[in-house]
């Protein structure tokens, strides 16, 4: 069973005073985590702790997945192309090719010669 994602302000979250967690005991603790999804432990109304369902904790993080997913795609095209540029160096022939390329006349024609596979 999965709950929606609906994360609120550490200051609009249910509360529990960390003496009220003593007397209620893990039980009380989590009937109110089980009806509301998370609680805020205070200490002296200071917020120290929250406590999540298990719902609610893997909500978040598919949630985070699902957000950071258009930015490691990204991340995985540029570390595929440094990996690509980085294998041409690496080849057995990248000092022939460099040496090639040195020794070929300047006139480049307005393109781009080092720096590319192959």
């Amino acid at each position: 069973m999965s709950l929606p994602l609906k994360l609120d302000r550490l200051d609009d979250l249910p509360r529990a005073p960390a003496s009220d967690v003593k007397k209620l005991g893990w039980r009380g603790v989590m009937r109110t985590v089980a009806r509301e999804g998370r609680l805020a432990v205070t200490n002296h109304n200071l917020p120290e702790a929250v406590i999540l369902s298990a719902d609610e904790y893997d909500a978040i993080l598919r949630a985070l997945a699902a957000a950071g997913a258009p930015e490691r795609s990204a991340l995985e095209e540029l570390r595929a192309r440094f990996d690509e540029r980085l294998a041409a160096l690496q080849a057995a022939d990248a000092g022939a090719r460099l040496r090639a390329v040195m020794d070929a006349p300047a006139t480049l024609d307005g393109k781009v010669r080092a720096g590319r596979p192959g």
